[in-house]
């Protein structure tokens, strides 16, 4: 509830107007069975008089409960739907501010899930809370009383009814809270295997895997359905042994008023109102019992939400300056360990690029490359040592400042679904049309941009599935190098080009980037030919520094990678 409160708090107005109507629809409810009990007497009496005068009192509190209920179902879901739509937005800002350890340790569809069903259930929950939580005690306290006034001598009738149905109630609400905690479980393993099948799908069709991913989704589906139908299950036993058990009381207190008429006529007219405050009762508790559970359910989704929204970002930025700084990078004895591994993955690493320099990163597969360009952006902190970006502590540094001085472009090139101006603007959005011609024109992505009817306002579907790998690329170091950034970062970028291509990015960056630094990671050496140092890494450590000839001549892991990559080259 300390996750909840303060986004109730904000709808104060709302909230006393659906708890006022719903005091008004609760006396409407509880009166109406006592006005009947007035008209029965006065129809046993003849009495006419009381009669239409009780009639009209009853029928002007049938509307008074009416409106009651009408206002109070407007003023619960403008309360539940403000709290929902906060706490959905507070929820998405809280995940943009974790660093790329924090969103791996939840998982994406863990936060999907999270965003979305488990805040659907909060929703739910809220609302009901304004029109039964309120309505429950208040019904049932009134009905309980005004039963044991009407018909003081059943009492037993009703202590029985009660402790049976509130017994049924407890012990479902026990065994269904593991039952619901399963199903959301179980919701993010269906949201993730349904995930990876359809980013991965050329993948799916290309080895023909489609059978085994239906048994996979099949097998994750089953899970749920299970778990559903087991609380399906119970509240199929559930609803019956209440009915029964109000049918039963129903019984004995009709057989009891049937013994006793003679010596208490009044009975007759009592015993309706009797019963219309046992269904009461029964309903409350009935009602009170799905809202545990419903309760339940949610308090688990809240758990789950207020677990996302109490982690902190396991990276902290200073307030500072938004300008970029100049183009230095230099590690100083940096050791990094990625959350959950044993061992280290970059092991007391020391350079130092000077500003302009175009910088090549090789080594073998796992040897770390990706993982120090990383720590360059600060997607990582490292366990010791000092990262410097223009002459400055990464740590010191805004998170304003940090983007705005380094791009970095990704070997898989990540597009969001608008149009390529959309996409281009997100690094620079007040990007003109001649700024986003002069990016695409080095990214070598004008050619193909411009023979699409709408050039840059072309559509980017879902994924950029109507672009080739290789055009992604190039839209993506468009992206990179449109806001002309101190720090250029290329992992593995131009990975789809075709050797042209390359060669002409290449020189493109060499001719009106100048003044950029420029950090390559390339598993082929042909895409570093060019760079004025090469770093070669081998287990997480520079094991060579130097340029082309330098380390062809005198470093054995060098060597090798070029010897092996100039004979598959040869045997092609």
């Amino acid at each position: 509830m300390k996750v909840l409160m303060p986004y109730i708090k904000r709808y104060r107005k709302d909230v006393y107007i659906a708890l006022i109507s719903v005091i008004a629809l609760v006396f409407a409810t509880l009166w109406q069975p006592r006005l009947l009990q007035v008209i029965m007497n006065a129809i046993l009496k003849g009495d006419q008089a009381t009669i239409i005068k009780e009639g009209i009192i009853l029928i002007i509190l049938a509307i008074v409960g009416i409106i009651s209920g009408v206002i109070n179902t407007i003023y619960s879901a403008h309360v539940a739907l403000g709290v929902a739509t906060d706490l959905r937005a507070d929820l998405y800002k809280q995940v943009q501010k974790f660093a790329y350890a924090d969103v791996e340790k939840f998982s994406a569809s863990n936060l999907v899930v999270r965003m979305t069903n488990d805040i659907n259930q909060v929703q739910q929950i809220v609302m009901a809370a304004f029109q039964q939580v309120s309505r429950i005690p208040l019904l049932f306290i009134g009905a309980f009383a005004l039963a044991m006034i009407t018909m003081p001598q059943q009492w037993w009738v009703l202590i029985g009814m009660m402790i049976i149905v509130l017994g049924v109630s407890w012990y479902s609400y026990k065994k269904m809270s593991d039952y619901f905690a399963q199903t959301q479980e179980d919701i993010e393993d269906v949201n993730t295997v349904a995930r990876e099948n359809l980013m991965g799908i050329r993948v799916v069709k290309s080895f023909v895997q489609e059978p085994q991913e239906i048994a996979k989704f099949s097998k994750a589906s089953d899970r749920l359905t299970d778990v559903t139908a087991k609380i399906g299950y119970n509240f199929a036993i559930l609803m019956p042994a209440f009915f029964l058990t109000a049918n039963i009381a129903v019984v004995i207190a009709v057989y009891i008023v049937g013994q006793n008429i003679t010596v208490h006529p009044t009975y007759l007219a009592a015993i309706t109102s009797f019963i219309s405050y046992l269904m009461q009762i029964l309903f409350a508790v009935i009602n009170g019992g799905f809202l545990m559970i419903a309760a339940s359910r949610a308090n688990i989704s809240l758990g789950r939400i207020g677990e996302v929204l109490e982690t902190k970002p396991s990276m902290v930025y200073v307030e500072g300056s938004k300008d970029p700084v100049e183009g230095e990078i230099e590690f100083d004895h940096v050791t990094f360990t990625y959350p959950g591994d044993d061992a280290p993955t970059l092991k007391d690493i020391s350079f130092k690029v000077n500003v302009g320099e175009m910088i090549g990163i090789v080594g073998a597969t796992g040897s770390g490359k990706t993982t120090l360009a990383q720590l360059i952006a600060r997607l990582y902190d490292p366990d010791s040592g000092v990262i410097k970006v223009g002459g400055k502590d990464v740590k010191q540094l805004s998170e304003s400042t940090l983007r705005h001085t380094i791009a970095y472009v990704l070997q898989r090139s990540t597009l969001f679904s608008g149009t390529i101006s959309n996409n281009l603007q997100q690094v620079k959005p007040d990007a003109t049309l001649p700024q986003m011609q002069w990016a695409a024109n080095i990214a070598q992505a004008a050619e193909f941009i411009e023979r699409l009817p709408q050039t840059y306002d072309a559509p980017v579907e879902e994924r950029s599935s109507n672009f080739s790998g290789g055009q992604k690329q190039r839209l993506s170091i468009t992206r990179g190098i449109i806001a002309q950034p101190k720090i250029l970062i290329l992992d593995d970028a131009t990975s789809a080009l075709d050797a042209e291509s390359e060669k002409l990015v290449q020189e493109a960056l060499d001719r009106d980037l100048k003044k950029t630094t420029t950090v390559v990671i390339a598993e082929k050496i042909s895409s570093i030919l060019r760079a004025d140092r090469i770093l070669v890494m081998d287990n997480g450590r520079i094991v060579g520094n130097g340029n082309h000839k330098q380390l062809v001549a005198s470093n054995p892991v060098y060597q090798k990678i070029y010897t092996t990559q100039k004979a598959r080259e040869g045997a092609m």
